[in-house]
């Protein structure tokens, strides 16, 4: 069973209730003397005197014998005895929690309560110039990279790889990558964007051959027939072949050669045929499907996390990265716009004032369990011993003031008593 922990702390608390303890029945036990030693004075015919100073003290004695019983009726039975309605705390305990607990809350845990407060706090624009701080952006900053570094080194890297993989994997099989590419291929190609690659394509096409000549050569002579002359199988190889640089240099030099514009054609008509060709795009998307299912490009794609990770890192990690300076160029950014604009403090306040709303109205039962649970596990006794030792000495003052207040009154009452009776 859970309790409070009852400290040295509590103990100190304790001796000084007990003091008070003392003072409050030392002034109980002074009245009562008080009050013998003035009946006895009344019956000697001392004078008048005697019986205002008995009354006071009779009625300073019922006063401290009464607020004796009710505060120790708090904590305990007085005297022992099985008095209904004493020992409060430690047997109403559990009641007195969830009275607690309900009253939290009605009172504090309610959605107007809470757009109340936080109406007044005006956090946005507060949090605004708090952010516009550079050393707080600066801190925050910190404190962002250094969540992101633990969240990293939490994670395992073949969970995350699985899960890269998995959802990168149903996203590109739940959507069609024809028309997509053809849009594109089309943008390239009207806007001669292509035409880069046909350049490289033939420049590199015109270097390999006249690197690898003799390759050609063996090439064009090997798929001759059998029965023609090696002469004529060299001399037909050799024109080929100098027929075939001789166009791809032209291509490589002449913008305007007719191949290229052939090529332009092809294209848009691919281009064409990927939006609007129902042939094209299922053979593109077996293409596409055959292309994620090899083990090659699974690879690829877990290992991306791997890259991204380490990138990561190091941007969280280095002070003076792209990373951090973003973001800290961001939320002084926004704490600026926070603390001048007044459409975005209300909008920012709304949802903070939206969201406190809807925990505390979603939750509140959850949150006022919480202190009954926890209220209800406590033992009673422990209970009862702390919440004495740390209230005890307060309400020994209720014990002093009862006889003193009880004294008065009882003074008052003699003497209005004794003037309507004279």
């Amino acid at each position: 069973m859970v309790s409070f922990t009852y400290t040295a702390a509590d103990e100190e608390k304790s001796r000084g209730v007990r003091r008070m303890k003392a003072l409050a029945t030392g002034l109980l036990a002074l009245v009562a003397a008080i009050y013998a030693l003035a009946t006895w004075a009344k019956a000697s015919d001392a004078g008048a005197w005697a019986g205002y100073v008995a009354a006071a003290a009779e009625a300073g004695m019922v006063g401290a014998l009464a607020d004796w019983f009710a505060v120790t009726a708090l904590f305990r039975r007085p005297l022992g005895l099985p008095i209904p309605h004493t020992a409060i705390i430690p047997t109403k305990k559990d009641q007195l929690g969830a009275s607690l607990g309900s009253f939290v809350g009605e009172n504090f845990l309610s959605a107007d309560v809470v757009r109340g407060r936080l109406r007044g706090f005006a956090i946005a624009r507060r949090l605004g110039a708090w952010l516009a701080d550079p050393a707080h952006a600066d801190r925050v900053t910190s404190e962002l990279a250094a969540a992101l570094r633990g969240a990293l080194t939490v994670l395992r890297d073949s969970d995350v790889q699985a899960v890269v993989g998995e959802a990168i994997t149903r996203r590109a099989e739940s959507a069609e990558v024809g028309p997509p590419l053809g849009k594109t291929l089309a943008r390239m190609v009207t806007d001669g964007a292509h035409r880069r690659a046909v350049d490289l394509i033939c420049a590199r096409g015109h270097d390999w051959l006249v690197t690898h000549r003799a390759s050609v050569m063996e090439a064009i002579e090997g798929g001759a027939p059998g029965w023609t002359p090696r002469f004529v199988d060299r001399k037909v190889g050799d024109r080929v072949y100098r027929e075939l640089l001789r166009f791809v240099t032209e291509m490589r030099d002449m913008p305007a050669h007719p191949a290229r514009a052939a090529i332009d054609r092809f294209l848009a008509d691919f281009a064409a045929d990927l939006q609007a060709d129902t042939d094209t795009r299922a053979r593109v998307e077996r293409l596409k499907s055959e292309l994620l299912a090899r083990p090659e490009v699974q690879d690829i794609i877990a290992s991306a996390w791997s890259s991204v990770r380490a990138l990561l890192l190091a941007a969280a990690e280095d002070d003076s990265s792209q990373l951090r300076r973003r973001a800290r160029a961001s939320l002084i950014s926004l704490g600026q716009r926070l603390s001048s604009d007044t459409r975005l403090q209300t909008k920012v306040e709304g949802w903070a004032e939206d969201a406190a709303a809807y925990v505390v109205t979603t939750y509140r039962t959850e949150i006022t369990s919480l202190i009954t649970d926890t209220i209800a596990g406590w033992d009673a006794t422990q209970t009862s011993r702390k919440l004495e030792a740390n209230i005890g000495r307060d309400l020994q003052f209720i014990r002093i003031n009862g006889t003193v207040v009880g004294a008065l009154a009882g003074l008052l009452i003699y003497t209005v008593s004794h003037a309507l009776g004279g």
